[in-house]
This record gives C-alpha cells, structure tokens and sequence, in this order.
C-alpha cells in the first residue's frame, strides 16, 4: 500500500514537492481552526476588523514627485476627503536595485529607464518625513509607508515609528524582507498582486508559522487597472481560505468597483490619490484626484450603512406598509362566546392591524372566548387564552392615552381612568363635530396633523406653498383645539412636529430652523399652549427613510423654545435615536432639555431608527433618566404630563398601553411619590 501512494506522489522532487503543498494547506488549516474568524487589529485609535468601520488608506506613494509641499497638500486632501490613513513609499535605490540599473537605467528594460529617475527625484530623507509624520498627527491620520528594502524598515523605525507597515505585491514573495519586518513585532499588510495562489499561500503559512498579525490586499497590480482584470470575487476566497482580515488596494480609475470589494467583505481600502492625474510618474493616471477621494469615502461609509447585519430585519418602514398593504383574519359572520371557530367562520381583509393569514390554522378549532362581530378582526387574545400580567399601580401624577376622537367613547370606560388624553389628528379630524353640552374628565392636548392631504406639514420648508399650507392647517388645528376646549378640563396644549424633512441632510440646517421660528410667529396660539417635539435624525414618512434637519439637537431646541418662549414635548424616544445617530450622551442631552420639558411621550428606543418600542425592549436608561428629570425640572412648572406612546399600542383593547402603563407606574417619579 505504501508503495502505491510513493508510486503515486512520484520521485523525491516531486514528493518534496507535495510534502510543501500539504504542509502549507495544513498549516492554513490549522491557523483558521485555532482562530475561526478575522481578528481585530488595532492600529493606534484606529482599528481593523468586521466589526469597526472599513480601514481606508490614501496612498500617496510617490504621487508628491519629490516635492514636500506637493506631499503635504495630498495629507491635507486625504483628510479633508475622511481617509483613517495616509501612506507613502521609502526605498534605498541601491539596496533594491543592482547598482548598475541604478547608475545606468538606460542599459536595462525600457521600464526601468522610465521609473528609476523618477525614483531617485522622489526620495525623502530624514527632515520631510519628520514634517510629514508633524503634518499627518495635526489630522489625526495614521502616517506609515511601504519599506521595499530592509535598510528602509530601519529608516522608518528610526524616524517615524509607525504603528503598522505596508507590504507591496512585488514583495510578498521576499521572505528575507517579511523576517526583518517581523522583527519590529507591528501589523503588517500584505498585497497580493502580481501572485499566483501558490505565492500567496507559502507566504500566508510562512506568516501563520511566526504568528504575525497581519491583513491581505486583493490587488491587480496595473497601473490603470482593466475592469475584466479585477477579479473582485477572490476576495471572497482570500476571506474564506486564510481566516485574517481581508482587503482591497484598487488601482482602477473609477470608484465603483471598490465600492463592490466593501460589499464583496473588504475591511481595509487602499487607493492612490494624486492633486494631478496627467502628472508625470506611474501612479498618477490610476490615482483619485482629492473631490474623487472625498467621493469615494463618502459613498463606502454608505455602503457600510447599506451592507447592515447578516440578519433580516423588518424596518421601521416596511412596518408601516404592512400594516396598509397586507390583510388580517376577520370574522366572516357574527361568532357568539363559546362557539368552536371552523374554516368557514373566517375571511382574509386588509389592513394588517389583526392576525396573520399565516396563522389560520392556529385560529381553526379555537373557542371563541367573546362576541367577535362580522368583519371585525381576529386578535392575539383570540388564539391565546392566558392574560398577560398588566396590572398598572397607582398613579398621581397627569398621565394620559394616544387616542383619536372617534375612541372618546370607549376611552371613558378604560381603567385606572386617564387625566388627559392626547389626540393624534390628521387633516379630516379637524372636522370632527363633538356632541353639544358633552364633558369629559380629561385635560386636552392635540399632536397637530403631521399631514395635510398627501404634503409633509413642514413649518421649516424652503417651498413657500409647502410652508404656506403647513402654517394654515397649524393654525386651523390651534382654532379647533380653542374651539373643543369646553369639553374638557383645563387648558389646552398642542404637540408640534417643527418640521425641516429633507430626504438627505441639507446643508443650511440653520436656515431652516429660521424659517420654522418665522412661521411660529406667524400662529395666534393665545389660550393654549404650544409644544413642540423633538425629532430623531431619521425618521419613517410614506413607508420610507427620510431626514430631520431641526429640532433634534438641544441646543438648537433650547435656542428656539427661548427665542419663541416656549416649552416643549420630549419624545424619549426619539432623543435616543438622535443621540445614537449623531454620538452624543444620552443623559447629558437629557439634562440639558430638562427645564424646557412639560409633557412627556414615554417609549423604549434602540438604534438610529428603532422608536416607539414597549418598555424595556429598547436602551432607554429610564431610570436615571427620571432622576435627571425630577432634579432638573423647574420647580413653578406645575410637573410633568405624559404618556406612554408605545408604537400600535391601542389596537387589541390598548394592550400594548396597558403593559407600558404597568411598567411605568412602578417609576417613583412616574407614580408622583415624593
């Protein structure tokens, strides 16, 4: 049998041979077992990884031309475009080339006459790399270079000390240059243009073997690169294959195939940039001038947004347009208590506010625990007999529901008995006719149309028709409220959206905010009280993902409500979206608002873009920020009102209200004990 398998593998050099390959794929094997997924490397404040934002380096090479003034401008572009690093290239002509090649280029290859003087005219010593290291800190930019030769790893140690150090595709082959870099214990990263996958994978055993912490380049080392020469796919492979954190150093002109090596799993982007793409030097033609670089970041920091997590999710969005596009189970005949549900008692009808379709089978057979009239909705409470614990504690402080005018009836009956109820209103409403000499035990407060027939109520717009229109229905809904006051206790407030939705971020932020404190000026609000609400960064209109511009950020809230002298409406939720979305301290924000705040819409938040979630499913840190609250609220303000305004809460009887309201009623500031 052993002489088969020596028959087989072949003489001594072809077994050496084999013995190479099986040890090099046993050594990547083993490497990827005992470290299954891409490390993260960190790389001074700056990291490497799948979890951190894509390393995105500005070669600046030799596109300077010798010139330190050239070289500095290009680390200025590469920070002005948001480039995490700058990189540039150091050799010793005598220790990388033969000397004669050196001293007499016109003797060699045609391509050696052209590269060797532009060489030579390039070299920076010891004073323009310490001003270019000076230049590169003042940006906050990871300065580093590519050594083609070992005396140059000893001039960067020496002179910058950088904190990684680049390996070019022509150099992945030289193992006496990869055993001095390692010797310096830094990251290094690796192209693999110019390679064959033989190449690739001795040197990647070779670097498993001394533990090296290392990234690889996909790279197609021409100077523009050929589309059909990318082969961005076998990044794929070199992610799969050698279990390090994979890249990709483009010398394309153009910007989208990189692009696509981010989606294909690039975490590290290389690519030239020059301030003159018909300069004379090879890499010119195939670099990006600074507005491309500046392009390029941009668009890769939304692909990473885009690119998400390997997981599906259900957005905000498509929530909305569920709930309008798909269909429910609805009773297709009154179902007396007691009566056993079969197939025929059932029909499927939009909108999506009841159970699935999908879930039929689950409601066949069921008693019917209620008298579920012809078209009404089949309910979760319908399919489950057990009652969720919902019991709310006492609360002595102004609380209140999200309802609609049309509820009011129903409303009266609902337990512990609300202080106020706040009604959402779209343009339709402000029609709605209250029955003469009716009362009702509530304060009033109104959340003013968002909508006005199929326009974007926006008080902050830049289209005078747009603005106009927003600034009338604000003032009809203010005339309505006055008008229903008699119905209720107290004195009426109005919750405001201010506006300012673009669908990408609009340049003149101010601008706008000006415009929404013009139109405020334009209300007659005398007998009510005004509340405008703080808005997320992004918010969900029309089943999409659009912008909010204003009325976000607390100093800009604090600004206007003081310039108007107004109050206002804090959305917990949506100040977390916000803080997320623009990094800032939750609680800090808190505390700055707190003074301004006199009603309160309570809900659970996660992420940029997760609001109106029941409590204790989001982040909201509820607890401290009630402390903020108690601490910071002025003491002549009379308190707080608010509500919990838990996303769908009042479909099934209000239940996700009720599970919110018990939640909350074990909050001390929210029960009002002192």
């Amino acid at each position: 049998m052993l002489n088969k398998i020596l028959k087989i593998l072949g003489d001594g050099d072809t077994r050496k041979l084999w013995s190479r390959r099986l040890w090099t794929r046993f050594i990547i094997k083993a490497r990827k077992i005992l470290a299954p997924s891409p490390q993260t490397i960190k790389i001074g404040n700056k990291a490497i990884g799948e979890k951190v934002p894509v390393f995105i380096i500005a070669e600046i090479g030799i596109n300077h031309n010798g010139k330190l003034t050239e070289a500095l401008k290009l680390i200025d572009a590469a920070a002005e475009a948001g480039a995490d690093a700058v990189k540039f290239q150091k050799r010793q002509l005598l220790a990388v080339y033969q000397k004669e090649v050196v001293e007499n280029p016109n003797l060699t290859d045609q391509a050696l006459r052209y590269v060797i003087p532009i060489l030579k005219e390039s070299e920076f010593g010891e004073k323009e790399y310490r001003a270019l290291k000076a230049q590169a800190d003042k940006h906050g930019l990871v300065f580093f270079a590519t050594p083609f030769d070992e005396q140059s790893v000893d001039f960067l140690k020496e002179v910058i000390t950088p904190p990684l150090y680049k390996v070019s595709s022509a150099d992945l082959v030289n193992i006496p240059l990869l055993e001095r870099l390692l010797k310096e214990n830094k990251p290094l990263i690796v192209s693999t243009g110019m390679s064959t996958i033989d190449e690739i994978e001795r040197t990647v055993a070779f670097l498993h073997r001394a533990r090296a912490v290392f990234v690889l380049l996909h790279c197609q080392s021409s100077y523009p690169a050929g589309l059909d020469t990318l082969n961005l796919s076998f990044i794929k492979i070199l992610k799969h294959r050698y279990g390090v954190p994979v890249g990709y150093s483009g010398h394309e002109t153009g910007l989208e195939p990189t692009l696509a090596a981010v989606a294909l799993g690039a975490r590290v982007i290389e690519r030239h940039i020059t301030l003159d793409r018909e300069a004379e030097g090879p890499d010119h033609a195939a670099s990006l001038l600074p507005s491309q670089f500046k392009e390029l970041v941009k668009k890769i920091r939304e692909c990473e947004i885009a690119l998400g997590l390997p997981v599906k999710q259900v957005s905000r969005g498509e929530v909305m347009n569920k709930l309008i596009l798909r269909k429910s189970l609805t009773a297709g005949t009154d179902i007396a208590p007691g009566t056993k549900i079969t197939r025929d008692m059932i029909t499927v009808k939009g909108p999506g506010f009841g159970i699935s379709p999908q879930r039929i089978f689950d409601l066949v057979g069921k008693t019917a625990k209620r008298l579920i009239a012809e078209d009404e909705f089949f309910t979760n409470d319908d399919l489950d007999a057990r009652q969720i614990e919902n019991h709310i504690g006492k609360i002595e402080t102004r609380w209140g529901l999200k309802a609609r005018f049309f509820e009011l009836n129903q409303l009266m009956k609902f337990e512990p008995k609300p202080t106020l109820l706040e009604f959402h209103v779209n343009d339709k409403d402000l029609d709605f006719k209250f029955e003469k000499n009716s009362k009702y035990p509530f304060q009033l407060f109104v959340h003013a149309p968002e909508y006005n027939e199929r326009t974007e109520v926006d008080l902050a717009s830049e289209n005078e028709r747009i603005w106009k229109s927003s600034i009338e229905i604000i003032q009809k809904t203010i005339d309505k409220t006055r008008e229903i006051a008699e119905h209720f206790e107290g004195i009426p407030g109005i919750v405001i959206h201010v506006g300012g939705i673009t669908i990408t971020p609009h340049p003149q932020p101010k601008k706008l905010l000006n415009r929404a404190i013009e139109a405020f000026k334009c209300l007659d609000y005398k007998g009510v009280t005004l509340l405008p609400e703080n808005l997320p960064a992004f918010s969900w209109h029309f089943g999409g993902l659009w912008k909010h511009n204003v009325f976000g950020a607390a100093d800009e809230m604090i600004e206007f409500c003081n310039k108007l002298n107004l109050n206002m409406c804090l959305d917990l939720s949506h100040a977390w979206l916000f803080c997320v979305a623009e990094n800032q301290d939750y609680l800090e924000y808190i505390k700055k608002v707190a003074p301004l705040v006199r009603h309160l819409h309570i809900a659970d938040g996660r992420g940029c873009y997760k609001e109106g979630l029941q409590i204790g499913e989001g982040d909201v840190p509820f607890e401290k920020v009630f402390e903020i609250l108690e601490q910071h609220l002025p003491k002549e303000s009379g308190g707080i009102s608010w509500i919990p305004e838990i996303w769908q809460g009042h479909l099934n009887d209000y239940r996700e209200f009720r599970i919110a309201l018990a939640k909350l009623s074990k909050y001390k500031f929210l029960k009002g004990d002192k």
